[in-house]
């Protein structure tokens, strides 16, 4: 694991050529998802195949300058899944969705979905690589992440309430804030699973997409260290 980016307190523009360095770094090796998540029974062969677009940039709002291991301004767009949905309702997650006959690959599925689901415009967003495909059981499909860098960030919005209902950018830095990280626990059989979660605010990051970041941010060198044992009940919620 490379140190922290943005170790020194003065940072500068160079900071953000870093992390979209990292970034395509991180494609480019690829990594293995977390070995507690429940595993799947079903073949592979039989999920169907979708991507997610994890797209990174700049917030023009935030003044620039370390928030620790990144710089402040350093952000990733999400969205709230319809509560309405079969799966996943309600959910805080990436943009995207399943793979189409005439999608190129999950590069051109990831970032049609976001524009589809998000209204930004495809032309500034720089695909970075892909990581491995993660199997994920609930849905019954198989998801590629599909990381990018918003070269020229555009308005977003929620198009299809149907879809989702809001969306947004979180800044990474407060994402890593040990204050901010915790864990959620599922009970599977007679077995229990941890699984990373943010809490941002009033929103809650978990399921999929925090294992996803979670295991980006540790990959990258991003994350500080936080206490696993702060749990978040989900019938809390």
């Amino acid at each position: 694991m490379r140190p922290p980016l943005n170790a020194d307190a003065d940072a500068d523009a160079g900071d953000v050529v870093d992390a979209r360095a990292d970034l395509i770094a991180l494609c480019e090796r690829g990594l293995e998802w977390h070995p507690d998540w429940p595993k799947s029974r079903t073949d592979v062969a039989e999920l169907r195949l979708a991507a997610v677009l994890v797209l990174f940039g700049v917030l023009d709002a935030v003044p620039a300058g370390t928030g620790g291991a990144v710089p402040r301004d350093l952000d990733v767009l999400l969205l709230r899944r319809a509560a309405t949905l079969s799966s996943h309702a309600g959910q805080i997650a990436f943009p995207g969705g399943r793979l189409e006959a005439s999608d190129a690959g999950p590069v051109a599925a990831a970032i049609r979905e976001a524009r589809e689901e998000t209204g930004v415009d495809a032309a500034g967003i720089e695909p970075l690589g892909m990581l491995p495909p993660m199997p994920v059981p609930v849905s019954k499909h198989l998801v590629t992440p599909v990381p990018a860098w918003w070269s020229k960030p555009s308005e977003v919005a929620a198009v299809d309430h149907d879809e989702s209902v809001e969306v947004f950018r979180v800044p990474v830095a407060e994402m890593l804030e040990p204050a901010n990280r915790a864990n959620t626990q599922h009970t599977l059989g007679d077995r229990s699973y941890r699984s990373p979660a943010f809490t941002v605010g009033e929103r809650l990051v978990w399921g999929f997409t925090a294992l996803v970041l979670s295991r980006m941010f540790d990959e990258l060198g991003w994350a500080e260290r936080w206490n696993p044992e702060r749990i978040v009940e989900l019938d809390d919620l």
